[in-house]
Parts: C-alpha cells; structure tokens; sequence
C-alpha cells in the first residue's frame, strides 16, 4: 500500500463530514483504507483518542466526558466490526469510567488501552492488566511542587495525577503557551534524572516511563486480533506516534485510514490526517456513518 505522504498525490486535508455520509479521504491510502474497512468490517479494528477525539476538551480533566452520542454510536458499530479499541494516555479506569464503557450492551468486547498501553481493560471481564508501577513517578511526583515553584511559571499550572504518570496542565494559566514553553527545559530535566520521558500535549506536559507509545500499543493490538484494516483517530501531538504505526501498516499491506479530531491546537495531526471532522462530534458522525454503512 502506498503511505499517505505520497508527494505525488494532492492532499486535502480539509475534508470534512457530510452530516449521515462518509467523508471521502483525501489521499489515495485513506480511500484505500475506508474501502477495505467497508468491504471486510469483520476484520477491522476502529481505534481512538479519549480526550479531544470521543470527549470534548476541557478546563479540568477530571470532568471530561464522553460526547453524549459516543457510546450509542458505538454500541451500534462494534458488533460489525472486529474490534473498538480506546487508546489513551490516562489510566484505563478513568477512560471507562469517564466515557461510560462499563456494562453497555454492544460493548462487550470493547478494550482500553490505559497509560499508552501499559494498562489493558477489557470490557468482557472488567479487569485492568499492567505491570508495576515505573519508581521515578513517585519522585517525580515528589519533586514537582518545588520545581514549579522555582520555574516562576507555577501560577496557574496544576498537576493531574495519573498513578503510572504525572501531568502538568497550563491551560488555567495567565499565558498558557507561555508556561508551557517555560516548564519544557525543566521539565525534562527532571524526567531524565528520574528514567522518564516527557510526553506535551495541549497546554499539557506528561511525565511518564518510556517504552510505550499510542503506536506501539496499537501495532501490538491490531496484530494480536489479526486485524486487516485499521481505522485510528486523534487529536494531539501523542497520537502521532498512532499515526506513524498506522502509515507503517499501510506500507506492510494493511489498510488504514487516519482521521484528525479537527484542533488548531495541534496542526501536525491534522496534516497527517487523511480526513479531518470537527472534533468529537464530527468523529461521532463518522462512526455513525460507519455503522449505518455497515447495516
């Protein structure tokens, strides 16, 4: 299959749903992808983003939720397909709990990839797997209040606490981009001297064990279920890695379609992306779309 960046083919980028229809990718591997998901739904995997992809952005993380026709929609899609997998940064519990997902008929076999893979649930059973906890969370964790108030950009910044991470959002900041940029180089250098990595999102910073990314979960998942196409849709600067595992599919013969939860934040999705919606509505049409193709 050829990748999306194929230099040789325009590229629009600004494809946008049409209420009930399917979008039509603006790349030939994204058309590719949607025709193979189309003719063979049993063997597809559709995989997502919580934050910013199925919920919209919000001031606080801890009230983030699903949009309110995101589980409906994918009661209804998951049953024809071969797997709805939610791929996210946050804890797994946290996503099932904030999107909903626990005991909803047609979700039964839904999974979440918590923590970029390090934690699984999965909807059969209601379990989380993971390994131990990585040490220099804790001492990071410990470490944070001094360095953000040493750094001069702590007013208004907050740490969300993510058990296997730790994340220190701007955004109720004075000048979020500016604290963002400011808390970069520490940032870092504290996650270095402690075995982790910095992970930045929108007006966030993400301190947590390396290893694992959204791709790498994602290439592992879809070859455990012998998925044979692959839809995946994101928002932010961590789903790239999702991005570049779905284009390395693609180069392998898998079919795939990238979709960008449509941001202005992160223009690096969108220009990856093989079909851009506006934001978790327009990825909740898509997928209604889906399932109503798919009757």
């Amino acid at each position: 299959m050829g990748s999306h960046t194929d230099s040789t083919e325009p590229k629009d980028t600004d494809t946008r749903d049409g209420g009930g229809d399917l979008p039509v990718p603006g790349t030939r591997a994204g058309r590719e992808g949607l025709d193979a998901l189309l003719a063979r739904p049993g063997e597809a995997l559709i995989a997502f983003d919580f934050d910013g992809t199925i919920a919209p952005i919000v001031a606080d993380p801890e009230q983030a939720r699903a949009h309110p026709d995101a589980v409906p929609v994918l009661a209804a899609l998951a049953p024809k397909v071969a797997s709805v997998a939610v791929v996210t940064g946050r804890p797994a519990e946290v996503a099932v709990r904030n999107g909903g997902f626990a005991g909803v008929a047609g979700l039964e076999h839904l999974v979440v990839l918590g923590h970029y893979g390090a934690e699984r649930w999965e909807a059969a059973t209601g379990t989380v797997t993971a390994p131990a906890p990585h040490p220099g969370v804790a001492a990071v964790r410990a470490e944070l209040p001094g360095l953000l108030d040493r750094s001069g950009a702590g007013q208004g910044t907050w740490v969300e606490e993510k058990g296997r991470a730790v994340a220190v959002h701007t955004r109720r900041a004075d000048d979020p981009q500016a604290a963002f940029e400011a808390l970069g180089g520490p940032l870092a250098d504290l996650a270095g001297r402690h075995g982790l990595i910095v992970e930045p999102g929108r007006m966030v910073l993400e301190l947590r064990p390396p290893g694992m990314d959204k791709g790498v979960a994602l290439t592992e998942y879809a070859r455990d279920i012998g998925a044979a196409s692959v839809l995946y849709a994101g928002d932010d600067l961590g789903d790239l890695p999702a991005f570049t595992a779905v284009d390395e599919l693609r180069a392998a013969g898998t079919p795939g379609l990238l979709v960008c939860s449509g941001s202005d934040e992160v223009t690096e999705v969108r220009d990856r992306a093989d079909v851009v919606v506006d934001g978790p509505a327009g990825v909740v049409r898509l997928l209604r779309a889906l399932a109503d193709r798919l009757d």
